[in-house]
């Protein structure tokens, strides 16, 4: 695409939709088929520009730059959604937490618990606040997200451990959090779809209540590493592959089986039983096959799944939804779908 200065790049990340198509009118680039979205293009330039190719960031650095991601590409939680922080049991103590509702007062209310991505090891309550809010508002239920334990200050198992406890304490105490158990969801997006995942392999395997329905965005499900997308995505805008293989060393502790349900789910034996699924995938993320892999995992035990492909999209596009008009049309579809489930 040729040198372009950082403002250059941010100016055209302003652009609507159609400029930017024009702007870079014979440069799309297409993988298997799939063009990608301008905007998401001219995002991923904009995140290039500001890598050092073959350098990977400091945790501190890595933590920030999804700070600053949020800040300056997504939209801010609605200002009709009421807000409140809380605490949740998480696997080793009290996790905080945040509650999203326009009925902050209401009891028995249909509720999301919202895990968010960051690779396992970055993101937080903050990172996703404006998809939260925007989800509580649009689907007219109450939102929980949680701030689970951090690798690699924590590692495997401390995230599925928290979100096992935080999801437990919502079915055994739903009056303290003002939940109907009865319509419960539970979904995330990345590292968050991935800890979602876990979550339904646990409850099979312990025998607990199982949710209504959950919500996989973009999920890193399959630990192999040697998915067609994954080969032919290795470079790509966001999430290269490299980048994958930092979260994991992070991640995991030395010598983990990678194969284990809970960091791999789709090699869960407990699928079968599993809630109705909505699974969102961006053709422009190398985890666009664990998506397609894990429904039809899903699918051929006979859990009814929605398959919600974006072609044109990057990793984590539902958070630069100020950027990528996409992601405000995911949000509205994860919204709707919700609403109708729940």
């Amino acid at each position: 695409m040729g040198k372009l200065t950082l403002l250059t790049l941010f100016a055209l990340t302003r652009l609507p939709e159609p400029a930017a198509a024009l702007w870079l009118t014979g440069r799309r680039k297409t993988v298997d088929g799939r063009r990608i979205d301008a905007k998401a293009q001219v995002l991923g330039e904009l995140f290039n520009s500001v890598r050092v190719p073959g350098v990977t960031p400091t945790l501190a650095e890595s933590r920030q730059s999804l700070s600053i991601l949020a800040d300056k590409f997504d939209l801010p939680s609605p200002p009709q959604v009421a807000k409140r922080d809380i605490t949740m049991p998480g696997g080793d103590g009290a996790r905080p937490a945040r509650v999203y509702d326009t009925q902050p007062d209401a009891t028995n209310r249909p509720t999301l618990l919202y895990i968010h991505g960051g690779g396992w090891v970055q993101g937080s309550i903050d990172t996703h606040d404006g998809l939260c809010g925007q989800i509580a508002l649009e689907a007219g239920i109450r939102v929980i997200s949680l701030d689970y334990r951090l690798a690699p200050e924590h590692k495997f198992p401390a995230g599925p451990d928290d979100v096992l406890a935080a999801y437990r304490a919502l079915i055994d105490d739903p009056q303290t959090y003002g939940v109907d158990p009865a319509r419960l969801a539970v979904g995330g997006d990345s590292a968050g779809g991935n800890l979602t995942a876990a979550l339904m392999h646990d409850l099979a395997t312990a025998g607990l209540p199982l949710p209504k329905a959950q919500v996989l965005i973009y999920p890193a499900v399959d630990f192999r590493m040697n998915s067609r997308s994954m080969q032919v995505l290795k470079d790509a805008y966001v999430l290269p592959a490299d980048r994958v293989d930092w979260y994991i060393e992070q991640y995991l502790p030395a010598g983990q089986d990678r194969s284990d349900p809970r960091v791999a789910p789709l090699t869960s034996d407990r699928l079968t039983g599993q809630p109705q699924a909505l699974i969102l995938h961006g053709g422009h993320d190398p985890l666009w096959d664990d998506a397609t892999y894990y429904s039809d995992a899903l699918k051929a035990v006979g859990v009814p799944v929605t398959l919600l492909p974006f072609p044109g999209q990057i990793h984590a596009f539902m958070s630069t939804r100020r950027a990528i008009p996409q992601g405000v049309q995911a949000t509205t579809a994860i919204s709707d779908w919700l609403r109708a489930k729940l």
